[in-house]
């Protein structure tokens, strides 16, 4: 990866274009939200890097005309948008088993394979650097991932069963994947809700206050009308209880987190499988944004595909995710797309902030290596159920991989580290340009 060399001041005059093609219109409706993104942003060059994918694929956007191991199909797969470190954890599927795997599809879209691993190896080495890891020791952990996601590539091309290479499961998995898994497995529903409901005259509602916006009758209006738009979205063997789906409240919610701020979202609370309290359920529906790797592919075919960008969200997770959410679905609001999913109980995101061994870390990336090589082969033709990638990914992966095997591993690890250099001073160009108040307005 070789950024032009520009100064600091023509770097950050490139940040805030990019910034203002990507955030502009939110920010200008909802500037307070993004103070709060921007702070979170600031705390350290992984949240700057975590924040802004946007500026990633501007930095990329040559490799679009061609790269190593690029061709034409290897150039338009089902790629994950954001592919970090921390952008992995638990979910219960649609079988209501446990799994650990990639989470977080906001960003999904069809482009270039390389461009998920690219964004993996460099958030491999901001984590490396903040963990006073020596470059050597970065390098190794790059080689470790491609190694891993090669030889599980490989396997699913030639075709391993499933039972040869199994989901990271609480029988399959070790070490801080297990931890998660199983602490997942601790949580409850009834703990869920708890924290944001209370029982009135003996029907459960959403409670007063934590975040919770009260609805006009208008937007309450708008919201259910969506709602009944979103069930015409889901797969029939999740209507089987029509009851599942009776409303008893909605609220509003703003977000706020680094990839959400200023997008309106709303809570619905429903009846659930059963009549039991205790079995209610939560889902959220959201804007969707625009995926920042969508404003550099220039293919049509891919862009004219989705209806909008809830639509896109939806596809793109049932295409990656293997058994994805049974409550997820689409729907439209005020002429804008939104995606529609359970708030779960069971989500455990991958915590990095006791994990400080080397060869314990190395594990742990290796596991991660695997688990996006199987989520590039989640969505082959056979059974992905669209038709906008009418292939087999991991065959068509693993061809061009072969072609070079051991160019392969460094093309990552050279990248790693010069972009993993180029967040870090560009995180500290967008401190200084927050704090001095160039950015909001």
């Amino acid at each position: 990866m070789a950024v032009p060399e520009t100064t600091n001041e023509q770097r950050a005059e490139q940040i805030l274009d990019v910034f203002d093609t990507a955030f502009g219109e939110l920010l200008a409706a909802d500037p307070a939200a993004f103070q709060v993104k921007f702070r979170k942003m600031a705390a350290s060059a992984f949240a700057f890097y975590r924040g802004t994918a946007c500026l990633f694929y501007a930095d990329l956007e040559r490799d679009r005309h061609g790269g190593p191991y690029l061709d034409e199909r290897t150039g338009r797969v089902w790629i994950h948008g954001d592919l970090h470190a921390e952008n992995f954890g638990t979910y219960m599927d649609a079988n209501g088993r446990l799994i650990f795997n990639v989470n977080d599809f906001d960003e999904a879209y069809v482009g270039p394979f390389t461009w998920d691993l690219k964004r993996f190896a460099a958030s491999v080495a901001l984590i490396g650097y903040t963990k006073a890891l020596s470059d050597e020791q970065i390098s190794d952990l790059v080689r470790t991932y491609a190694a891993a996601y090669r030889e599980r590539i490989h396997r699913l091309a030639t075709g391993a069963k499933n039972e040869e290479v199994p989901s990271f499961t609480l029988d399959t998995a070790e070490g801080p994947l297990l931890g998660a898994l199983r602490s997942a497995r601790s949580r409850t529903r009834f703990s869920l809700l708890d924290s944001m409901t209370e029982i009135r005259d003996y029907e459960r509602r959403f409670a007063s206050g934590g975040g919770s916006i009260e609805l006009d009758a208008a937007t309450r209006y708008k919201v259910l009308a969506a709602f009944d738009g979103y069930l015409e979205t889901l797969p029939d063997e999740s209507l089987v209880r029509p009851d599942s789906y009776r409303v008893k409240d909605v609220v509003g919610r703003r977000g706020v987190g680094i990839g959400s701020a200023g997008l309106p979202s709303y809570n619905i609370l429903l009846e659930g499988h059963s009549d039991a309290l205790e079995n209610d359920v939560v889902i959220y529906l959201k804007q969707a944004q625009t995926p920042a790797v969508s404003r550099h592919i220039t293919d049509r075919a891919v862009r004219d595909y989705f209806r909008h960008e809830g639509h896109r969200t939806v596809i793109s997770q049932r295409a990656l995710q293997a058994h994805a959410d049974p409550w997820l679905g689409w729907t439209e609001l005020d002429g804008s797309g939104q995606l529609v999913a359970e708030v779960s109980p069971y989500a455990v995101d991958l915590d990095w902030s006791d994990l400080d061994d080397p060869e314990e870390i190395a594990a742990v990336v290796a596991d991660l290596g695997r688990a996006t090589a199987t989520m590039h082969a989640a969505a082959d033709e056979a059974e992905s159920g669209h038709s906008l990638v009418p292939f087999s990914t991991e065959r068509a992966i693993d061809a061009v991989i072969a072609a070079d095997e051991e160019g392969f591993a460094e093309l990552l690890v050279d990248f790693a580290h010069a972009y993993g250099a180029r967040a870090r001073a560009d995180h500290q160009i967008f401190v200084d340009l927050f704090r001095n108040g160039r950015i909001t307005r």
